[in-house]
């Protein structure tokens, strides 16, 4: 109970963690069927399975899947001398290991009517949603109801306020190229896993000049999707949010069968 707890636990508190349970066991083996343990995305553990180098094993697949968010299952022979190529199998278990990672986050720049649609469509869709602008009377839940955190701030200090990881999805519904060159920078230097600016063609082009001549890496530009959203001539508010979620699913859908793609590579 003391393990199902704190995995209730983390989960609640968006911190991803791996449930390892032992499913099925033969001949000698350490632990029963049952036995669990959990692996924090920090390397930490709670519980047992059986110790030593089964453990190890397991240990590292549950770190791996918390990296591509995929299950494991898992034979392992049970050896007399687990230290030596030479020992000879006593007996088997087979472990399942199920990842539970935070919900990825929308963080939605731009509190006006485009921004209020994508809000509305993330949340409705079940990301985390976090939204921000500069202008304090309107980054709140009266106005743009739907978000799990507001943040009054500029788009710079963003990064400083809240964490951004891979699973963070920053989508910027700015008013003008000024904010999105003086905000840029920071969001740049983070792991978002996209980033993605409104606009036309011509304002990311002058975005684009303003950043690298700022100092800003074509590397780093590059990173940046704009304009944002798939294309499918939207018009409304609406529509415009419906190409920009499509988007963010696509780009999150991809980053998975990259991680499954470099799994089953490194199994071959």
């Amino acid at each position: 109970m003391v393990i199902l707890g704190s995995l209730n636990q983390a989960i609640d508190n968006r911190q991803p963690v791996a449930l390892c349970l032992i499913v099925r066991t033969g001949g000698t083996a350490p632990r029963h069927v049952g036995s669990k343990m959990i692996v924090f995305e920090d390397g930490r553990t709670l519980g047992s399975i059986g110790g030593g180098s089964i453990e190890e094993c397991i240990h590292n697949e549950a770190i791996a899947s918390l990296k591509d968010a995929k299950p494991r299952f898992i034979n392992y022979d049970v050896m007399d001398n687990v230290s030596s190529d030479s020992g000879e199998k006593r007996g088997t278990l087979s472990v399942y290991i199920e990842p539970f990672l935070r919900k990825p986050t929308v963080v939605v720049i731009g509190a006006g009517h485009i921004g209020r649609s994508v809000v509305y469509l993330a949340n409705w869709l079940d990301f985390r949603v976090v939204v921000s602008d500069d202008r304090d009377e309107l980054c709140s839940p009266e106005l743009i109801p739907g978000g799990d955190q507001y943040l009054p701030v500029k788009m710079g200090k963003i990064p400083e306020v809240m964490e951004i990881d891979q699973q963070t999805y920053l989508v910027l519904i700015t008013r003008n190229v000024d904010i999105d060159v003086d905000g840029l920078p920071a969001l740049l230097k983070t792991p978002a896993g996209y980033i993605g600016l409104i606009g036309s063609k011509k304002r990311w082009h002058q975005t684009k000049q303003r950043l690298m001549e700022a100092g800003v890496s074509e590397t780093e530009v590059k990173r940046i999707k704009s304009p944002i959203g798939l294309e499918i001539n939207a018009e409304t508010p609406e529509e415009i949010a419906v190409s920009v979620m499509a988007e963010v699913i696509a780009h999150c859908n991809h980053e998975k069968r990259s991680y499954r793609k470099e799994l089953l590579e490194r199994s071959i």
